[in-house]
């Protein structure tokens, strides 16, 4: 499958994320502290929550509603109450946009 266009660069902070939603799936774009850039499935794995809504610190991103934490980079649980980790998938930056490889 071809790269898939999900934002700019600038749409994100350091330390921040957002929701990016491609076909019927929900996923989240996240920058972390040292301008990485990096995508997973965008619901907690606990509670289908929305991670969009999350707290992202350095490389992790903190689920809003029951503060399970997950490693932005590997998607690993490092908090419960959430037992099962994130998806993550490709991302590179072209010319200013983040794109990712679904």
């Amino acid at each position: 499958m071809p790269w898939i266009d999900a934002c700019a660069t600038t749409d994100i902070e350091a330390e921040d994320v957002i929701r990016f939603d491609h076909g019927d799936r929900t996923f989240v774009i996240i920058r972390d502290h040292q301008d990485g850039y990096y995508c997973t499935d965008g619901l907690c794995t606990h509670e289908d929550v929305h991670l969009s809504d999350g707290l992202v610190f350095e490389a992790t991103i903190e689920c809003p509603k029951h503060s399970s934490i997950f490693d932005c980079r590997t998607g690993e649980v490092e908090t419960p109450p959430a037992c099962e980790n994130l998806c993550t998938y490709p991302v590179r930056i072209t010319n200013g946009r983040v794109e990712v490889d679904l």
